[in-house]
């Protein structure tokens, strides 16, 4: 999810024609901290997830939501081509991937309890 939300929060800030150095001193973090968060090498960005977006001007939705089932559906199944067993493994994939996307979405209401206390 990192991974995803790291390309997510890329594409946003060229969308708003920025740069990674705004966009940390707006989260008042360094220019390489953002860096991680954009390369998914970090989690941080759970715990600036309303400051992102605010920046950006989206909803808490919109940062986290993937369209897993679509995209992964549509690039590993063609039920044409595909055996029953094949079909079962895949769908067996997108479950899983829905699996870590809640343990995800976990951390993340995790991180935004922790700054309500």
């Amino acid at each position: 999810m990192n991974i995803i939300i790291g390309n997510k929060l890329k594409n946003l800030r060229k969308a708003k024609n920025m740069s990674q150095e705004q966009v940390a001193d707006f989260l008042n973090i360094s220019q390489s901290a953002y860096a991680r968060m954009e390369r998914g090498e970090s989690t941080s960005w759970a715990i600036h997830f309303n400051k992102i977006c605010e920046i950006f001007e989206i909803t808490p939705e919109e940062l986290v939501k993937k369209g897993i089932g679509d995209s992964v559906y549509e690039s590993l199944v063609n039920t044409e081509q595909q055996t029953e067993i094949g079909v079962l493994n895949v769908y067996r994939k997108i479950i899983r991937q829905y699996e870590l996307q809640i343990e995800d979405l976990k951390m993340i209401i995790k991180h935004l309890n922790k700054g309500k206390n």
